[in-house]
């Protein structure tokens, strides 16, 4: 029987050996081929053998396993012949820290400007005058949706005609030329360039139900620099950065270094937020008739572009000096499904339905909760000065949190598997949601019992809708993120791919912006989102109780495509196995045949492909 080898090529090994292939068969004896385990290379082809429970046997009755790989610097993982270990400096090689450092960093800037950003956005849109927290799912639905639309199709084209670097620093200095425009020319000027007139008069012939609406137009300088920083997020991190990071790293070093650049966005989270602290709080030592607010502006907004032109410097530094790993040209077939297709697939599948609405559902939630929130923040700090100061130390919290919850993530995942951690996040969203909302409706009761603590029940709802904010985030991060990851680890490829296709699509979208939906509804039904208050606490309850029901039925299925799966591998460990293919670059392991001793027939062959676990 002939065993066939794939490399990147064929390699096959002749019935009769020949002097080459006799290097295989060294004489010293039977015993020594079955239990020695030999490294041979010749021609930049390295062959080794070893004993295994079971072997092929060969026509001249000699058993052992071969193993063929090519000369590719990507494998990493066997010495070649003549090959030059690479410098190492604390057990890293020089190359990798090349390009580990310089992404770092660059996450770093990222995810600090990103927090400011953030953090200055909703100070902007909800304290400006005849402005509220109102505004805000008006805002989500009718002009960040579009934009972040029009945004992908014009960065869609100018993919098929720019070069990658020049695409790169096409979308990245608009942003940073943007934020130092505002805060230095557009903040100082919106006096004269907001229809302030026209609005109050549409205002007053509308009715009170359509301030929200109206403050879009009121404050469009404002709504525009809401739109560029969730577009910062969604762009510069999701898009540049980590396309830019897959780009020049190797699989084995993502997975080594990407968990790193979670903790490291946290840090960063945390120094922002002390940041934004710091220049909130210059009000303090200003005169009386200083827009302290404008100063703070312009702080935030030099570091801003600081940290912009930090990030293009470290990007020209690795394609300057860094280089970059070779790629296989073969390209992968991506499902693209449309919106119908999309619904359709999540409708026929259980399992995939359950995961959808444990995405829709933490979208959903989190909006209804962050903008009722926000509008009893506005009311407690009015001044933006003091509106910002806290949301500097909410961001700071945020970090810490969520920086302690990464690091308990793994002790949860262990100890109590991934039911327990899947159903955490909607338990902690609902018992802080709970309090939240119970502080609002009943808190006039509770006003002499929070008086011996020193506060009121505005600042108390305010405290509480913090800290729901602060958990529900960090374990969104921690655990809800890795948990919607590894659900799909058990599907097969196709469902997999599909599936996930499919939520990106039609999930994603629906749960940002359903919860704004649901909001924009109750404000134009009762007239305010105070008033509509009562009705979101219910409907936030019905939506986690799903969220949980959902997370029940998702464990159950999951256990069960996990038990499935390792009573396979247990049954495959029985089989021999000989690996053939492993592609450089590639995060799967390479496709295992399986050669039956007693058959030539190549039907006896089998393929088992594992796809990687990005957590």
């Amino acid at each position: 029987m002939e065993a066939v080898l794939q490399t990147r090529g064929l390699l096959s090994l002749p019935p009769k050996p020949t002097k080459a292939s006799s290097l295989l068969n060294p004489s010293q004896g039977l015993t020594h081929r079955l239990f020695a385990s030999k490294t041979l290379g010749f021609n930049g082809l390295c062959l080794f053998y070893r004993r295994v429970p079971s072997v092929v046997a060969k026509p001249n009755g000699v058993p052992f396993i071969c193993k063929a790989k090519a000369a590719s610097a990507a494998d990493g993982k066997q010495p070649f012949f003549n090959e030059n270990e690479k410098p190492k400096f604390m057990g890293i090689e020089i190359l990798t820290l090349k390009k580990i450092i310089p992404l770092g960093l660059m996450f770093f800037c990222i995810l600090f400007n990103y927090t400011i950003l953030r953090d200055t956005k909703d100070v902007l849109v909800v304290t400006a005058k005849g402005s509220s927290a109102e505004i805000i799912p008006f805002l989500k639905t009718w002009v960040n949706l579009p934009m972040a639309i029009g945004f992908m199709l014009l960065y869609t084209k100018l993919a098929n005609v720019l070069s990658k670097k020049a695409l790169f620093y096409t979308v990245i200095v608009p942003f940073i030329a943007f934020f130092g425009a505002f805060g230095f020319l557009l903040y100082p000027l919106s006096n004269y360039i907001h229809p302030q007139a026209l609005s109050d008069k549409l205002l007053a012939v509308l009715g009170p139900r359509f301030l929200g609406p109206l403050a879009i137009m009121r404050i469009w300088s404002f709504c525009l620099f809401y739109v560029m920083a969730e577009l910062w997020g969604s762009v510069v991190i999701s898009v540049l950065f980590w396309g830019f990071a897959n780009q020049i790293t190797t699989v084995e070093e993502a997975k080594r270094f990407y968990p790193l650049f979670g903790l490291g966005a946290n840090v960063a989270l945390i120094f922002s937020g002390r940041t934004v602290k710091y220049f909130s709080n210059l009000r303090k030592n200003l005169g009386p008739r200083v827009d302290g607010w404008a100063i703070s502006l312009k702080g935030m907004m030099s570091i801003v572009v600081l940290m912009g032109f930090t990030i293009c410097f470290l990007y020209w530094w690795v394609n300057k000096f860094v280089p970059l790993p070779t790629r296989s040209w073969k390209k992968k077939e991506k499902p693209k499904m449309g919106t119908m297709e999309s619904l359709k697939f999540l409708v026929s599948s259980r399992y995939i339905r359950d995961l959808a609405t444990l995405v829709v559902a933490y979208g959903i939630s989190i909006n209804l909760v962050e903008v009722t929130w926000k509008s009893k923040l506005k009311a407690q700090f009015p001044s933006p000065n003091e509106y910002s100061s806290f949301m500097g130390d909410f961001s700071t919290a945020t970090g810490i949190a969520t920086f302690t919850m990464m690091l308990l993530s793994q002790f949860i995942f262990d100890k109590y598997g991934w039911g327990v951690a899947a159903k955490i996040t909607p338990t902690v969203l609902l018992l802080t949601g709970v309090g939240f909302f119970s502080l609002i409706l009943f808190g006039d009761p509770l006003g002499p019992a929070l008086a011996e603590f020193g506060m009121t029940p505005l600042l108390a709802a305010v405290y509480v809708g913090a800290m729901q904010n602060i958990f529900s985030k960090s374990a969104k991060y921690s655990l809800f993120d890795p948990c919607k990851e590894m659900a799909y680890i058990p599907l097969d490829e196709d469902t997999k791919v599909k599936g996930k296709a499919a939520i990106d699509v039609v999930c994603n979208p629906l749960g940002k912006s359903g919860g704004a939906l649901i909001q924009q509804f109750m404000i134009l039904t009762f007239g305010s989102l105070a008033n509509s208050t009562p009705y979101l606490g219910g409907i936030l309850l019905m939506i986690v109780f799903t969220w949980l029901s959902a997370a029940k039925s998702l464990d159950t299925q999951f256990t069960a495509l996990r038990r499935e799966e390792e009573l396979e591998k247990e049954m495959e460990r029985d089989a021999v196995k000989i690996p053939v293919v492993s592609e450089p670059g590639n995060d799967s392991v390479a496709n295992s045949s399986l050669l039956n001793a007693a058959s030539d027939d190549s039907t006896g062959s089998s393929s088992e492909t594992s796809t990687p676990r990005n957590i």
